[in-house]
């Protein structure tokens, strides 16, 4: 199971393998805090797509398909080998939980392989 969940929320057993999806370390939170088991900047938007997004729920429809042109496929091969070892939590910052990156990740896993979701 693939889900997604806000670094701030507090980790728990069933979030399996923790993997942070942002490409800047977000603010307020140590690393011991944050309890990641991964850190795959590289597959977070550009910097440009991220400021212009600017997390404007306006911009949302747009944002998610020019990050879904944007990421390279290839880098999905990592958390979706990491789900099939068990529960796996795309960890991000964003305040909009149902509107951010690791959001539009999970809709690419789910459709990449068939992963279930949330």
């Amino acid at each position: 199971m693939i889900k997604i969940k806000r670094v701030y929320e507090a980790p728990s057993p069933d979030d399996g393998t923790r993997v942070l999806v942002e490409r800047l370390w977000p603010r307020g939170v140590s690393k011991e805090e944050a309890k990641v088991d991964h850190w795959c900047r590289e597959i977070a938007p550009s910097t440009e797509l991220r400021k212009w997004f600017s997390h404007d729920p306006s911009k949302w429809e747009e944002f998610k398909e020019r990050y879904s042109r944007e990421v390279d496929k290839g880098l999905l091969d990592r958390p979706a080998s990491l789900s099939k070892r068990g529960n796996l939590t795309l960890v991000f910052a964003a305040r909009d939980v149902e509107r951010n990156s690791a959001a539009v990740l999970l809709e690419l896993l789910q459709n990449e392989g068939g992963a279930e979701g949330r």
